[in-house]
């Protein structure tokens, strides 16, 4: 299968030019002193370069190609004829309304319209979104968009439950408050049972 390029990667730009590692640490040694923190003190005096690379890790997610990811079909699956579910799928973003993380589960199905895809790249896919300045809502649908797009199965599901830094550190700060997140496409859309079997699966009931 040919690759393709998911329309949901309009909803990451990236920027025209990248700072280099200085102006961010400049930005940093900002941050802390607007914090109220001396930027020149000994237990200070790394932490610019540091966050700086952090950061890079935080949001390698630009880096990622979701198309790239869902390549590699196997046409092979010896009849298969159900969904594929892999549940509890850990991963950690960061919102972008207030760039603190949020962090929780993700559970996929698709059902296989002739092929499959190896299991851990729909880890990797969920990493390759999440790992960008998100919102729980479109991070939801970009995964389901980029299985149906780079499928084309017969159907997909995600749920995703998460904490929000911003809501238990800020705010209303109350910890412990889950979002819940899913989208539906195909099969999973328009067959309540197959939604309700999905369900199920994720709670673990049999």
């Amino acid at each position: 299968m040919d690759a393709k390029t998911p329309p949901q990667l309009k909803y990451a730009p990236r920027a025209a030019e990248r700072p280099s590692a200085a102006e961010a640490e400049a930005a940093v040694r900002t941050l802390i002193a607007y914090a109220g923190d001396d930027p020149d003190r000994e237990g200070l005096l790394e932490t610019p370069a540091r966050v700086a690379k952090a950061y890079r890790e935080f949001y390698s997610g630009y880096e990622e190609d979701p198309a790239a990811i869902l390549d590699r079909v196997f046409d092979e699956a010896g009849g298969y004829d159900d969904f594929v579910l892999l549940r509890d799928i850990p991963f950690h973003s960061h919102c972008e309304h207030h760039m603190v993380p949020f962090i929780g589960k993700a559970h996929i199905a698709y059902l296989p319209n002739g092929g499959v895809v190896g299991l851990s790249k729909l880890a990797r896919l969920v990493d390759a979104y999440a790992r960008r300045l998100q919102m729980q809502e479109r991070l939801t649908q970009q995964i389901a968009d980029a299985i149906e797009i780079g499928l084309a199965p017969h159907g997909v599901a995600v749920l995703i439950e998460a904490e929000h830094h911003c809501v238990s550190m800020r705010g209303a700060r109350k910890s412990g408050v889950s979002t819940v997140t899913t989208s539906f496409k195909g099969v999973f859309k328009t067959d309540p049972a197959e939604r309700a079997r999905f369900l199920q699966l994720v709670e673990g009931r049999r």
